[in-house]
């Protein structure tokens, strides 16, 4: 006999847990330079955006970035590799604690605020982008992944170019 649905507005410890260590996991991998990882913390059928905030808030679909699969992604991370030419630098994030807006047995609706630094060489770090993540988690066989993740910046003011993922 199977074990029935759960659907709360709070995830188990365990549920929670393993949510803060997939942020963490995310944030070390993307600040590791290895771009290989960061399309692994997806589902194949994903979406990644990076978007103004005075866009997401009113329902405007335009984003400085906007990916549709996993695929997507893993062309992202050979073009960073591979074919974007830029001046180096070192990207650190900062993620605040998940908060789990909606949890289901598979699935769960969180938001963490997050703040990236950038450090170009041989000069000081500056503050690079600051917002909030709005994701959607999912189980699979290998562990949770997002299905969506959404980086909701707050300022309308960016760099010229976003190489690397928020």
């Amino acid at each position: 006999m199977s074990e029935p649905q759960r659907t709360t507005n709070s995830p188990s410890f365990e549920d929670h847990m393993a949510i803060a260590r997939l942020y963490a996991d995310y944030a070390q991998a993307v600040d590791s330079g290895d771009w290989n990882l960061w399309p692994e913390f997806f589902i194949e059928d994903c979406v990644y955006k990076l978007i103004p905030r005075e866009n997401h808030e009113r329902g405007f679909p335009l984003a400085t970035l906007s990916f549709e699969s996993k695929g997507m992604l893993k062309d992202r991370a050979y073009g960073i590799q591979e074919t974007l030419f830029h001046d180096p630098y070192y990207q650190r994030h900062v993620v605040g604690a998940p908060l789990v807006h909606k949890a289901e047995a598979d699935r769960f609706e969180v938001e963490a605020n997050y703040a990236v630094f950038r450090t170009k060489l041989s000069r000081e770090s500056t503050v690079f982008n600051v917002g909030r993540y709005i994701d959607v988690i999912v189980r699979t066989p290998e562990g949770l992944k997002f299905a969506s993740r959404l980086c909701v910046y707050d300022s309308e003011m960016i760099p010229n170019s976003i190489i690397y993922p928020i």
